[in-house]
């Protein structure tokens, strides 16, 4: 059917999950090489959102489902962070009775419904032949069901956490490393003038990069990681050494939050889970600095130390895309559209020991990608360890899953 005329085909591109800086670069390189070369570009809504909430009714006002591209459009963000075309978690294949569209709510009434039906319904309605989800590994497990059902799927990979199996990186990981290393740094002016402990909780729900990569940058003296759970007591006396090793007497922690003590579990901000059964982390930082200050006489001659506990949060994922942030979407977008020309789907972007390449889109879901800590994290000194940089990737510890 379609709603737009196009020389080629019409492509779909949504963005889903949390926000990353890159994304816009993304959407503005497919859109811009897809237009010169005769397609149509139609941008969906808040993720998958869009796709389940849409209207197929040319009389009803879309605009908050969909959006056709153009390069004047995409040229006012292409430059900037975050997402114009909004995100969302929505798992169209297991939407809560309560999330089922008004329109859809006689026809899907179970407490979790798939609508996978009314995706491709719509998807046929837009007249949208090819898709480019961007995304981590849930708004992308979603795209290899969709390809399982024929439709054709190119993916490119987006998280912070850089967790996406199949690339060494995910849009938006430098950025957010870039920023922590810089919020560190300015936040050891406070720990030295007040001679303290300072803990920063980081992104990282089950891989550790985050977390990894500026402390190995020289941001922290120590990190705790979601692939191992740490004792307390170990890591007290480690940033009382690091404390009293350095001549401004302050020591610094990154803390994934996904991390866990040794006797503990994740913690969760709340017991609300998203539609990919997620809860939301937070407090494991507040929870570090509690503990190192009521350990901390035990290895200080009874004398106690105090904390500056700062969870960086949203600061390392907003705002402007760093250099890398910037060039690496523009490719992806440019191989997006040339796998696409080739006739080739079901394809995940991937960048593998500093080549661009790509990958079939089931190793979204086939394995899982973290940090090898046999060979790049020093369980006893809790820190990130590497002994020879030749030939190793650009991010160093990423290519291993």
């Amino acid at each position: 059917m379609g709603i737009i005329d196009s020389k080629k085909g019409v492509i779909g591109i949504l963005t889903g999950g949390g926000d990353v800086p890159g994304l816009n670069p993304a959407i503005r390189a497919v859109t811009i090489r897809a237009l010169r070369e005769g397609y149509s570009v139609i941008g969906l809504r808040r993720g998958w959102a869009g796709l389940i909430e849409l209207v197929r009714d040319k009389k009803y006002d879309n605009k908050d489902n969909f959006l056709i591209l153009t390069e004047e459009v995409v040229n006012k963000a292409g430059r900037t962070g975050g997402t114009f075309l909004h995100s969302s978690r929505t798992r169209p294949s297991h939407v809560p009775k309560a999330a089922v569209p008004e329109h859809l709510k006689n026809t899907y009434n179970q407490e979790i419904n798939d609508l996978t039906p009314e995706v491709l319904k719509n998807l046929e309605w837009l007249g949208i032949q090819y898709l480019i989800p961007i995304g981590g590994d849930d708004t992308l497990s979603y795209g290899v069901h969709l390809h399982k059902q024929g439709v054709k799927v190119v993916a490119i990979p987006k998280t912070m956490d850089n967790d996406v199996p199949g690339t060494d990186y995910c849009i938006g990981f430098s950025t957010c490393v870039t920023r922590t290393i810089e919020l560190t740094h300015s936040l050891r002016t406070s720990a030295g003038s007040h001679e303290r402990f300072l803990v920063i909780e980081v992104f990282g729900r089950y891989a550790g990069y985050s977390a990894l990569l500026p402390t190995m940058a020289g941001a922290a003296n120590r990190c705790v990681i979601p692939e191992h759970k740490f004792d307390i007591d170990r890591l007290t006396e480690l940033m009382l050494y690091d404390r009293k090793s350095n001549p401004s007497r302050y020591s610094v922690v990154l803390v994934s939050e996904g991390a866990m003590f040794t006797d503990g579990d994740m913690v969760f901000e709340s017991q609300e889970a998203d539609m990919f059964g997620h809860k939301k982390l937070g407090g494991i930082g507040d929870r570090v600095s509690l503990k190192l200050k009521e350990l901390s006489p035990k290895y200080n001659d009874n004398k106690i130390i105090n904390v500056i506990n700062q969870r960086l949060g949203y600061l390392v994922r907003c705002g402007d895309p760093d250099a890398i942030d910037s060039i690496v979407p523009m490719a992806f977008g440019n191989i997006a559209l040339d796998l696409i020309m080739e006739g080739s789907f079901g394809r995940l972007i991937t960048l593998r020991n500093g080549s661009y390449s790509s990958a079939p889109l089931e190793v979204v879901t086939s394995t899982k990608k973290v940090v090898d800590i046999s060979k790049y994290y020093n369980i006893e000194r809790l820190r990130p360890e590497y002994k020879r940089f030749e030939s190793k990737p650009l991010f160093i510890m990423t290519s291993d899953y």
